[in-house]
């Protein structure tokens, strides 16, 4: 299990350089998908940096206006070809046009290419997640699975996504040899327990944080499997 940097405890390397490197957060990056996209008229950003000004759907994100860039623009002439929604979403983020009767051919999407480069700083390389299973079937002679998948591995290969969250959460937190029903804190609290009398109070502070994060959220997950919501989206 993974810890939050803290300032108390030496990291790799001998030289300063190399500590100030090992120090810092490895880069990551995040992409959301939202089928029914966004009201447009309070999706905007006028401005930059501290002066600018968001919509009203945008508001939660105020705090971080000096940290985020809005592109507008972007333009994917190959997702009006097919028009209906499985060639609108396979080639989202790579721009490949894609094969129709059925056949499987799109092109490797952006956040595969950049795990390529820098996924092997972290424990799992990518992880996608989805709400619910993918579609093998065809529809208007365009695969199915263009609309469960923004992410391809290869042009031929979606990459898998996992849509159960204990199942996540295990592969993210747990080893191989944890029971699927152990929490990951116990496996790790004794080891825990020594290091907060070793580390400052304001580490002592984060890493309580930290780990009260973790539990609380294996009580989410648990709670949602007492009421057998972690088998994926399920239609109402």
């Amino acid at each position: 299990m993974a810890l939050p940097w803290m300032e108390s405890r030496r990291v790799w390397g001998d030289t300063k350089l190399d500590a100030k490197q090992s120090s810092e957060a490895p880069t990551r990056m995040a992409i959301l998908f939202s089928g029914c996209g966004y009201h447009r008229h309070e999706w905007w950003a006028k401005s930059e940096g501290a002066d600018m000004e968001l919509g009203k759907v945008l508001t939660p994100l105020n705090e971080f206006r000096d940290k985020m860039v809005f592109i507008r623009g972007l333009y994917n002439a190959e997702a009006l070809k097919g028009n209906i929604h499985s060639s609108q979403t396979g080639n989202l983020l790579s721009g490949a046009p894609l094969a129709s009767g059925g056949r499987i051919q799109s092109g490797t999407s952006v956040d595969q290419l950049v795990a390529q480069h820098i996924g092997h700083r972290t424990k799992l390389p990518s992880l996608v997640l989805g709400c619910e299973k993918a579609n093998p079937s065809v529809h208007k002679d365009y695969s199915m699975l263009y609309s469960s998948h923004i992410s391809w591995s290869s042009p031929t290969t979606p990459t898998p996504l996992e849509v159960y969250p204990a199942l996540a959460f295990d592969e993210m937190f747990k080893n191989k040899a944890q029971a699927g029903d152990q929490s990951v804190l116990d496996a790790v609290l004794s080891d825990a327990r020594d290091l907060r009398r070793n580390i400052s109070r304001l580490d002592q502070q984060k890493l309580d944080e930290y780990l009260n994060s973790v539990r609380e959220v294996e009580q989410r997950i648990e709670s949602a499997g007492k009421r057998g919501e972690l088998q994926g989206w399920r239609p109402t």
